[in-house]
């Protein structure tokens, strides 16, 4: 049997939060989604798509992307947006990566995303797992993709150098919000640290990506620095989503940001000297994953 690690899915925002109309999501349909749903029930397999119940599935299925978590589901940050367990992650599967390649390989994945929780107590921060991940995904599915989004590694650049040496074609940090609100939704992370570990990952070559979520108190100008600081530190391509709170015990949503206003941002994003740019309410960091890989570096 083939598993993957499971994250907690996420729940409704609180009443008091009601979504907008533009939130509404469309089932998932078509055979290629329907064929990924078959795979996954029969050979029970576990993706952050639906374990997430990330509003993009079926389209993403449908084109032949999914997203899997490798390195547990114990995450050693407290990030106050997310809704994976906080704690001591008590084991470490070397066997991992042979396990996800072969999940990429049954599934017959063109685009295979992979992500993983903070392990700030491992001395590489999982990067020999990330690395092995890629290179057996890529043994097994020479003709597939991979985008890899990576955590915080607390400065660790030999770490770094070691996550993004497998092979992938993108390279991926997300940003998560604005410099002013790290304190509160980031309390262990560092807006320019992650800034460095962009640049850094540009510096060796790489398709860089982040990804940052809005409607959580950032001001437009706000919004325009952190564009214009990531295109200063080598970033790509730029995914902006509307943030949902997942359970009431996170921080709730500020405001809800009109359509409108994302496809603003994507035009000053681009203005500003990014490659490429996904913007909308629905926009998670692997939507239309699979046609970032094309982005010229």
């Amino acid at each position: 049997m083939l598993t993957l690690p499971i994250i907690q899915p996420e729940t409704a925002a609180p009443a008091k939060a009601r979504k907008p109309d533009w939130l509404r999501v469309k089932l998932p349909v078509g055979p290629a989604y329907a064929n990924v749903r078959r795979l996954v029930d029969e050979h029970k397999l576990h993706t952050i798509c639906e374990s997430g119940n990330c509003p993009n599935m079926g389209e993403c299925w449908g084109a032949g992307t999914a997203t899997f978590m490798i390195l547990g589901n114990i995450c050693t940050r407290s990030c106050s947006f997310c809704a994976v367990a906080t704690g001591r992650p008590s084991e470490l599967d070397l066997d991992e990566p042979r396990r996800v390649a072969e999940a990429i390989q049954l599934m017959g994945v063109k685009h295979a995303v992979l992500t993983s929780v903070n392990r700030d107590e491992l001395k590489d921060r999982g990067a020999s797992v990330w690395y092995e991940t890629v290179v057996q995904t890529k043994q097994l599915s020479p003709t597939t993709t991979i985008e890899t989004l990576i955590p915080d590694v607390k400065a660790n650049w030999a770490a770094l150098d070691t996550m993004i040496a497998g092979g992938q074609e993108v390279v991926s940090h997300n940003m998560e919000t604005v410099g002013s609100l790290y304190r509160l939704v980031r309390p262990q992370g560092k807006y320019d640290r992650s800034l460095e570990q962009i640049q850094r990952t540009k510096q060796a070559g790489k398709r860089t990506k982040s990804g940052i979520m809005l409607g959580l108190g950032e001001t437009k100008d706000e919004m325009y620095q952190a564009m214009d600081d990531l295109v200063a530190h080598g970033l790509d391509i730029l995914t902006l989503g509307q943030y949902l709170q997942p359970t009431k015990r996170h921080i709730e949503v500020a405001e809800f940001i009109h359509p409108d206003l994302f496809a603003h941002y994507r035009e000053e994003g681009l203005r500003r000297g990014l490659k490429y740019v996904e913007s909308g309410p629905l926009v998670r960091s692997s939507y239309h994953a699979e046609r970032h890989v094309n982005v010229p570096i």
